[in-house]
């Protein structure tokens, strides 16, 4: 069983920043694709950046400019650096690794992150 870890998350204010972590128990980066996703209380789990094996990512709208995706395959690790963080960025974040290939869709447990005002 693959375990993701996610790691990071805390509270800061509006205007800072955070570096997310997700690394994954077992070596499967190269050959699968990622991301990051959000959940805010009372609201349903939304894609804030998704990353392919080929290297093409993709950003929600309301994190372009803020936020970047990094891997790192070798240590099987996934990063998130948060800039410039609103409230509304406030939510457990959750990474995921999957290939829809070869049939594994895994998820980390989340790391909360929390902006104030």
């Amino acid at each position: 069983q693959v375990q993701l870890v996610e790691s990071g998350g805390g509270l800061v204010q509006a205007g800072g920043s955070l570096r997310l972590s997700c690394a994954a128990s077992v070596n499967i980066f190269s050959v699968s694709d990622m991301g990051w996703y959000r959940q805010a209380p009372g609201k349903q789990r939304e894609l804030v950046a998704t990353n392919t094996r080929g290297g093409s990512t993709n950003y929600a709208g309301s994190v372009k400019g803020r936020f970047t995706f990094s891997r790192d395959n070798a240590k099987n690790t996934m990063y998130l650096q948060m800039n410039s963080l609103k409230p509304e960025d406030t939510a457990v974040y959750y990474c995921n690794v999957r290939n829809t290939d070869w049939g594994y869709d895994y998820w980390g447990r989340g790391t909360q992150v929390t902006v104030s005002s």
